[in-house]
């Protein structure tokens, strides 16, 4: 598969300000990043990976809402001279495009994400950290101010270099199973966190692991979930918690146990062998380590997660990112326009493993896609490419987007009939996951959707043979990637992009591209907007 960075001959990142322009009103904070390769050592084998000021995992992401964040990447400063990559940053609605410097709008965001790189399979060599958007002083939060607030950075890892993996995949195989899971960059017992008696910490936990579901739990320690991806939730108690590929979760731990030493415990879901790494809970007067074996967990039991995904709700009366209750918006009150149902599936075409979405399986053009749309720029991708439903034909490659319309309100369904659990992800929005179950989805599925108090978010699972129904409102106008959050999938097709449109054309709604862009591919020699 062609390397969708190869036409850009420089470190790349940036979001462009669609959908929410920028307030000059809100304020700016200004932050570089210096981006290298450097020697990693996560399960104690010399590995190639991305460092980011040195850093890996990168640093950490701390903003208010509706900050500005100006993130410049120096070229003169990086490694990676001889390719770019694409920084995603997780859950902001922004989309993305080709240039040096990525400007962050956080406009009416609150909540726990992460950032990585896109492109290139880079993702397997490091370069990810943690976002904290943190709620404007006025807005109330529905709990007291906790004691600390940790970042957990969790996922499976491999000891190949990231273009070995690379090439794994571009040769028409799946990837073999992980050699480990890791703890913010680290394996077995390699973090700590330090805590006081009696008080209370938060967690923030995302699975940023290419291929496997994960289970968090902290021994001898319950969990009070109080956020998802942005979403204030009710506050329900839990021993362990599933987060699936690109999720994040914000869970309250109380330090109220005899004082000594716990296991922090990941473990992967649904494969075999298990795998399992731990870090630290350390109390700051214990002078007792961890002793013993690991807690258990859940390994490959499919009812218990979904029971549990299905207990994990909105908190009505609780502040978003605005002074107003979240449950003021009822989005079980509105009309859809209409349903748009995805089925994965894992394709061999021309000899080649491949995957995709209702019979297509994506390939990149050679022109980024927003800046091929911004430009009319013929032959790049073809609108409406995309079926809206399953085609049970012979799968086929294509660049597919799918057309829809600004302000339109709809339903998609993601269909799995594979054996294996899926992560799907939707940028530049969040939405609300209505319904889930087994089987076929039908019409009659509706039935028993919540339309009352589900959480709004970016990242849902879909369990095997099984359904996962979302209401979605395209409050955002541009060229937004749909895609597994399994990385392999991803890099092999299981994606395609939904281009929201307003005729309009207003700065309102979307910014142009701004005067700096690097225009890449059959982009390139055109002009950008003389502002």
């Amino acid at each position: 598969m062609r390397d969708y960075m190869a036409f850009c001959a420089s470190l790349v990142v940036f979001l462009l300000f669609l959908g929410n322009g920028v307030n000059c009103e809100d304020p700016y904070r200004f932050i570089t990043w210096k981006i290298t390769y450097g020697d990693i050592y996560p399960l104690g084998v010399k590995q190639q990976g991305i460092l980011i000021n040195g850093q890996f995992p990168g640093p950490q992401i701390d903003a208010v809402t509706n900050e500005n964040l100006i993130i410049s990447t120096p070229l003169s400063s990086s490694a990676l001279m001889h390719c770019s990559t694409l920084f995603f940053f997780h859950g902001e609605p922004q989309a993305s495009a080709f240039l040096v410097r990525s400007a962050i709008m956080m406009k009416d965001q609150i909540g726990s994400y992460f950032y990585f790189p896109s492109l290139g399979f880079h993702k397997a060599a490091g370069a990810f950290g943690g976002i904290r958007i943190w709620s404007r002083p006025r807005i109330p939060v529905p709990f007291p101010p906790p004691a600390g607030d940790f970042t957990v950075l969790a996922g499976d890892w491999y000891k190949r270099n990231h273009y070995q993996l690379r090439e794994i995949l571009n040769g028409g195989h799946n990837l073999p199973f992980p050699d480990g899971l890791l703890i913010n960059g680290r394996g077995w017992n390699g973090y700590t966190f330090t805590v006081d008696p009696g008080k209370t910490y938060r967690f923030r936990i995302s699975n940023v692991g290419l291929t496997t579901s994960i289970n968090f739990r902290i021994q001898g320690h319950k969990m009070k979930l109080v956020e998802v991806e942005g979403s204030h939730t009710l506050q329900n108690t839990y021993s362990d918690l599933d987060i699936h590929l690109g999720q994040s979760y914000s869970v309250l731990v109380t330090a109220d146990q005899p004082v000594k030493d716990y296991y922090i415990v990941v473990s992967s879901r649904f494969t075999k062998p298990v795998l399992a790494t731990t870090a630290i809970l350390h109390y700051s007067n214990s002078w007792q380590g961890v002793s013993g074996p690991i807690p258990s967990g859940p390994t490959t039991q499919i009812d218990w997660s979904l029971n549990q995904a299905r207990s994990i709700r909105w908190n009505l009366t609780a502040s978003g990112p605005r002074p107003n209750p979240q449950g003021s918006y009822h989005y079980g009150m509105i009309k859809t326009s209409r349903t748009i149902t995805l089925a994965n599936s894992g394709p061999i075409i021309n000899r080649k493993q491949r995957y995709a979405v209702n019979g297509v399986s994506f390939i990149p053009a050679d022109t980024p896609l927003k800046v091929a749309d911004y430009f009319n720029i013929p032959g790049v991708f073809s609108l409406g490419s995309m079926p809206s439903s399953p085609s049970w034909g012979n799968a086929y490659l294509q660049t597919a987007v799918m057309s829809a319309n600004f302000r339109e309100f709809i339903e998609i369904v993601f269909q799995n009939w594979e054996d294996t659990v899926q992560s799907w992800h939707i940028d530049g929005h969040s939405f609300f996951v209505v319904g889930m179950d087994g089987g076929q989805w039908t019409p009659a599925s509706r039935t028993r959707y919540n339309l009352r108090d589900t959480v709004a978010r970016c990242t849902t699972q879909v369990y095997p043979k099984s359904w996962t129904a979302i209401y979605m409102a395209l409050d955002n106008v541009g060229m937004w990637n749909i895609r597994s959050e399994n990385w392999a999938r991803q890099y092999l097709g299981q994606q395609f992009y939904l281009r929201v449109y307003s005729s309009a054309h207003s700065w309102r709604d979307e910014l142009p591209i701004p005067k700096n862009a690097l225009l890449c591919g059959r982009a390139r020699g055109r002009r950008t907007r003389p502002l």
